[in-house]
């Protein structure tokens, strides 16, 4: 896929992911009649082709795995959409240095490269 065309269907599919994860409505909609509903958002299929969408998603979550899937339906002509039913997000405990970082406890960040700059 070439630059241009992998932004615009990542532009694509975030608008998707983001209607799906705060709409229901979306999501029956998006279920129901898939062509439709992207075309909605700019993702305009052959007429021949088949939409599969993805609920149940298992792993991490992988936007280079959906761009390849998704290009690999010029060629099957079945192309899938993965939207999993909510955010995947990481839910671990930050670290000490994380907390303090976060604290600003971090002293290593230097901005020498800024114009306005305080530390020179």
């Amino acid at each position: 896929m070439e630059p241009r065309e992998r932004s615009a269907f990542v532009s694509a599919y975030t608008k998707v992911l983001t209607n799906a994860w705060s709409d229901d409505n979306y999501v029956t909609k998006l279920e129901q009649n898939p062509r439709n509903t992207l075309a909605e958002q700019g993702l305009e299929l052959p007429a021949n082709a088949t939409v599969r969408i993805v609920r149940a998603i298992g792993g991490d979550p992988d936007l280079e795995a959906q761009v390849t899937l998704w290009e690999a339906g010029k060629t099957t002509g079945v192309y899938e959409l993965r939207v999993p039913s909510s955010p995947q997000i990481e839910d671990r405990e930050l670290s000490e240095a994380d907390l303090e970082a976060v604290a600003g406890g971090d002293n290593t960040y230097c901005c020498c490269c800024c114009p306005c700059c305080t530390c020179t």
